[in-house]
């Protein structure tokens, strides 16, 4: 079965609209693990418009599954992400002013940063991924980086999907083959949601953990999150 963490962003985005404390993120937090979800992702920015920095240290004193911490590894984060110490670490590539992720990284290029960064990581036995396209010369570089994982960015699967097109899982399947030959876990994320992420689970081999996030909220506005929880996780077994 592959397994849910749900981004929960949104949760802080509508908390922070307010300037309280209403939803509370923690207790939603704890809420989405009772209700079955595997893991909490998070993606601070530096300017915290949704997740604030101090929510990564509240969470990570509570969350029970597995805390996934995502961002762009300048320095701010990845002394965040050292003194908290979560479970998994992935690096996203997002420029500072980018309303969510765009792209995924050019393991090529930025090799030698990615190896200074996640070796640092691996040694405080902080499991590490990086959000790739399903292109399979940034499959291997990220192999070459020394990352556990990597997570597929799906944002072209899901419009693909959506349009009709029959082709547009093929790439993440090349890439999840791959991923299997080279011995790295396969997470992936964004754009997923119930209308198309059986589809994708299905398809994709190999397949650890999907982290879903905006699609998952929205769709909680009218299922109710407990009962829209439930649904991925029917849709993923």
């Amino acid at each position: 079965m592959t397994k849910l963490s749900v981004n929960v962003n949104k949760i802080a985005t509508l908390r922070n609209a307010r300037g309280g404390n209403v939803p509370d993120l923690v207790k939603t937090s704890l809420d989405i693990e009772s209700f079955g979800a595997q893991g909490i992702t998070i993606h601070p920015r530096p300017d915290e418009r949704h997740i604030r920095y101090q929510d990564a240290r509240d969470l990570k004193k509570v969350v029970k599954t597995e805390l996934n911490i995502e961002g762009n590894p300048v320095e701010k984060f990845i002394n965040l992400v050292l003194e908290v110490k979560p479970a998994q670490v992935t690096l996203v590539p997002d420029a500072v002013d980018a309303i969510t992720s765009n792209a995924g990284w050019d393991t090529v290029a930025h090799r030698s940063f990615l190896q200074e960064v996640i070796s640092e990581f691996k040694a405080n036995g902080i499991r590490t991924s990086i959000f790739v396209d399903p292109i399979l010369e940034m499959v291997e570089g990220a192999k070459e980086t020394g990352a556990d994982r990597i997570e597929l960015y799906t944002e072209a699967f899901a419009l693909g999907f959506k349009e009709g097109h029959p082709n547009a899982v093929k790439p993440y399947v090349e890439a999840a083959l791959l991923a299997q030959d080279l011995n790295l876990g396969l997470n992936a994320g964004h754009d997923l949601s119930l209308e198309n992420v059986k589809y994708f689970a299905d398809s994709i081999p190999g397949l650890l953990e999907v982290s879903i996030g905006h699609a998952l909220i929205a769709e909680a506005l009218y299922m109710g999150l407990e009962k829209t929880i439930e649904s991925y996780l029917k849709a993923l077994s």
